[in-house]
């Protein structure tokens, strides 16, 4: 467990340090603003639970949601895309199903859809000026290209919020 929430972390682009269960000192925290413990050792998880509130810092202990201050979602990543799932700690086991349930959903389309959305953001945020906007034409790309149903816009509403043109 304690090697998934490592690589979750670094795959977010966190700096991770690894202290073995058998030398960690309150000093560890030093300088830190998130830990988790996930050791095997009740007691050494309450310590590091109780030293990182002591220090202000956010502490997630594995599997014993008591000692949290922050909950770590199962997440699923695909190009862009980030699907999460939190049971608020009740069944880390149930959040982890779930999220492979809804990462069988997502496919190479939802990856790509993704990225030309992204592609065209700047242009929209660009030409499109209120938060509504934006909203609606957005919906409307993913709705058109996922499920192949055209505009419901009156005419010319679509040439004024066509998308920007191709990068060199």
């Amino acid at each position: 467990m304690a090697q998934e929430k490592v690589d979750g972390l670094a795959a977010a682009g966190a700096i991770v340090t690894r202290v073995a269960p058998d030398s960690y000192r309150a000093a560890d925290l030093d300088g830190r603003w998130l830990v988790v413990a996930a050791t095997s050792d009740d007691e050494l998880n309450r310590r590091v639970s109780e030293d990182a509130c002591a220090r202000r810092i956010f502490c997630n202990v594995a599997d014993v949601p008591e000692l949290c201050s922050f909950i770590l979602p199962a997440i699923h990543r695909r190009g862009p895309i980030a699907v999460a799932v939190s049971t608020a700690g009740a069944s880390p086991a149930l959040a982890q199903w779930l999220r492979d349930r809804f990462a069988e959903q997502i496919g190479f389309e939802h990856e790509q859809l993704a990225a030309e959305l992204q592609r065209i953001r700047p242009w929209v945020k660009q030409n499109l000026h209120t938060y509504e906007e934006r909203r609606d034409y957005f919906r409307e790309r993913v709705t058109e290209a996922l499920t192949g149903v055209g505009s419901t816009e009156p005419a010319g509403a679509e040439a004024a919020a066509s998308p920007a043109p191709e990068r060199a």
